[in-house]
């Protein structure tokens, strides 16, 4: 029996949507501004300052900049790069470790599972971190940024909660049918872990997108930058000259639009695959996080 709401429900329920489409606003506002400011000319933005809900004198010339600057589009494919195999990486070694210390039979399970919660804790820092890469080789190579992230104690933990949720009838069937350990990992488990996974994949594959720090500490070759840590020399630093052309007649606005235009470059691909991934995402975490 549905039971009708009191006039103190009803401005309870208005209350939060307000202040929820409120938030919404303030939340999307500022990106939506830097897509405007992208498309609107120079003079446009310099007379209606920060207030515009449409491209005003619409063009397209601070992204034909963008995509003309070879180090930009350098950027850009290295981090489609680190993406793609950093988060094969992460998916492969998470999985793993969570399907192990899932099963009741691996021994010392609490012992290694202790060891990984520490790690979330307590850890060497920053200079410990750097004197191990260097002195595994790794320092200004591709796997600096791959490998001492390679797997998130986080992530290992939420996956390992996922698969002890899973009914324990389906894995002792296979083995009853023969199957080992692989066998149930790669035809049982998996493709009844798609949720977690694309939670899983778009954790790291956001993280790896986004990172800036360990590049900048860990390379020095401008060629393997990944395109965060060259919008951040644009952002912060100011290198329109990365741009080419005269940069001595380059005036403050014009270079607030190339910056504008970098910023909706370097977040599109974020944007366009996380609607693919999102019907996932509540769901993987939820399951995840109902059975310890």
């Amino acid at each position: 029996m549905q039971h009708s709401k009191t006039t103190g429900d009803k401005i309870f329920d208005s209350s939060v949507y307000i202040l929820l489409t409120i938030l919404m606003v303030l939340s999307i506002y500022p990106i939506y501004y830097i897509l405007v400011a992208s498309l609107s000319s120079v003079s446009e933005i310099a007379k209606h300052g920060s207030l515009m809900l449409i491209p005003q004198g619409f063009t397209i010339d601070s992204y034909i900049a963008v995509f003309q600057n070879e180090l930009i589009l350098k950027g850009f494919r290295n981090s489609v790069f680190y993406v793609v195999l950093g988060t094969t990486i992460n998916i492969v070694l998470t999985t793993l470790a969570a399907y192990a210390l899932s099963r009741k039979w691996l021994m010392g399970r609490k012992i290694l599972m202790f060891s990984i919660v520490f790690t979330m804790f307590f850890t060497g820092g920053l200079i410990p971190n750097y004197m191990i890469v260097q002195q595994l080789g790794m320092y200004n190579t591709i796997w600096a940024l791959l490998l001492p992230g390679a797997m998130s104690a986080w992530n290992l933990i939420l996956m390992r909660t996922y698969f002890m949720g899973l009914p324990n009838s389906l894995e002792e069937s296979a083995r009853i049918d023969g199957a080992n350990d692989f066998q149930i990992l790669l035809r049982i488990i998996l493709p009844l872990s798609k949720p977690i996974i694309a939670v899983m994949v778009l954790f790291y594959a956001v993280g790896h997108w986004n990172s800036w720090f360990a590049a900048s500490i860990y390379l020095q070759n401008r060629e393997l930058y990944p395109l965060q840590l060259i919008l951040r020399e644009i952002l912060i630093q100011g290198r329109v000259s990365d741009f080419g052309g005269d940069t001595a007649n380059v005036t403050h606005q014009v270079a607030k639009n190339l910056k504008y235009a970098t910023i909706i470059v370097s977040t599109i691909p974020i944007l366009v695959v996380y609607p693919f991934i999102q019907k996932y995402f509540v769901k993987g975490v939820m399951l995840g996080s109902l059975k310890e």
